[in-house]
């Protein structure tokens, strides 16, 4: 059995579930205009993220995280080394309609509402309208924008932003989760939140990649981190491993009369000597300050951003209540214009169709030096779509006596030919 990790979830290492991420060798190396070697972002980096694993990138800032991220998305070659998403290339489209990324900054449409930002994101990924709208109204009830559906995303704060932004890395129901600073500007209520959320997703199979500098965050959440610095990979492992300390023991007990404690103390103290040190446990911040707020809430209303709400129906196992079949709606727009048989079908329109020939009639005759009004045509036939029909003659009756003869001479000898008074001379 695996050692539980500090989420208290088993950790997957080793557990033979499919691998959805493989870096291998992965080396990515920025080049000047010249081509010389400017700046080595990854270097020589090897890794695998399994299914329904949190895995976190730590390092410092231009230690290579969002590089790797990028890699992983294919928006950015490697150098050398490769890298694989569900076994396939980051560039292959349908690889990227399984993936959701929350980019460090949110890069939001800002006068849109929240509703329609979904729906506009949604629509990239090919699903059907009625389900587009169904995914928004759980996911802005998830992400607690109800009380702040009708404004703008221009109004938001970066926190409000941000919570619509998560809410947009799901609408695809996505199997691979990457989070880029997802608690950036959050109020410890939304931290917890989207933990809760990670957690709850993580459960149900899908996996998230999580880069973030709060290290509180990462340690709550994750599996198994990679530590960068330099472009290279310093550290890895199951969190529980790297973060233990072998060479000392926490002894956790209820509250002890003197009598005990001093017994307690001095048994030890002859084993290992006066390096023993007793204190009161204290609970984080995080967790006094969910209390404060959490009583508060239940005895007064906010018109901002709220808490303690459901996963988004959608999003929840295929093996549970009300969840989905596991199949993905829809395909991607790239893959469906891709097409031939679709980009090449021709666009008929039947109200302009009359038009265009009558025009290429009259330009036909003028070339030719016939005259015009021989060449008008016919009153389109009644088609089984009623439609209303247009006016039949082209030129008008008041302009079909005049001669036209001059045009017809003027135009053939732009062309190069004779008039029929030039023969006659």
């Amino acid at each position: 059995m695996n050692p539980p990790s500090p989420t208290g979830r088993a950790s997957t290492e080793n557990s033979g579930d499919e691998v959805v991420v493989r870096a291998t060798g992965l080396t990515k190396v920025f080049k000047d205009f010249w081509g010389r070697p400017k700046a080595r972002a990854v270097d020589n980096v090897d890794f695998e993220i399994r299914r329904g694993e949190v895995f976190g990138l730590l390092g410092p800032n231009g230690s290579g995280k969002s590089t790797t991220i990028k890699l992983l998305l294919g928006l950015l070659y490697p150098t050398k080394g490769h890298v694989t998403v569900f076994g396939q290339s980051p560039r292959d489209v349908a690889t990227k309609a399984r993936i959701g990324y929350l980019p460090e900054e949110s890069y939001l449409y800002r006068f849109l509402n929240p509703g329609e930002t979904l729906d506009f994101f949604g629509s990239l990924f090919q699903i059907d309208g009625p389900e587009r709208r169904r995914r928004a109204e759980q996911l802005i009830e998830m992400v607690g924008l109800n009380q702040a559906r009708t404004r703008t995303v221009g109004e938001f704060s970066k926190g409000m932003q941000r919570r619509i932004g998560i809410a947009q890395a799901l609408i695809n129901d996505p199997d691979l989760i990457i989070l880029d600073e997802p608690t950036a500007g959050l109020d410890p209520l939304g931290c917890r939140e989207v933990k809760d959320l990670i957690l709850a997703l993580a459960q149900r199979g899908k996996t998230v990649i999580l880069s973030s500098h709060l290290l509180s965050d990462v340690e709550d959440v994750c599996d198994r981190a990679v530590i960068y610095y330099g472009g290279r990979i310093q550290a890895q492992g199951p969190l529980h491993q790297l973060l233990a300390k072998p060479d000392s023991v926490r002894i956790t007990a209820p509250v002890l009369s003197r009598e005990t404690t001093e017994k307690v103390l001095s048994l030890i103290r002859a084993e290992v000597g006066d390096t023993v040190r007793l204190e009161n446990p204290t609970q984080n911040l995080e967790s006094y300050f969910l209390g404060v707020v959490e009583s508060a809430r239940r005895q007064a209303e906010t018109s901002g951003a709220t808490s303690g709400n459901r996963v988004a129906e959608y999003l929840r196992g295929s093996g549970e209540p009300g969840g989905p079949s596991g199949t993905h709606q829809g395909e991607s727009v790239l893959d469906r214009l891709s097409r031939p048989s679709e980009t090449a079908a021709p666009i008929v329109s039947d109200v302009s169709a009359p038009s265009q020939p009558t025009s290429e009639a009259v330009l036909e005759s003028l070339v030719r030096q016939e005259p015009v009004a021989a060449k008008v045509p016919k009153a389109p036939q009644p088609t089984s779509t009623p439609v209303s029909a247009p006016s039949a003659p082209v030129v008008p009756e008041s302009a079909q006596p005049v001669d036209l003869s001059k045009a017809n001479d003027a135009l053939s000898g732009l062309l190069g030919g004779k008039s029929g008074k030039g023969d006659k001379k």
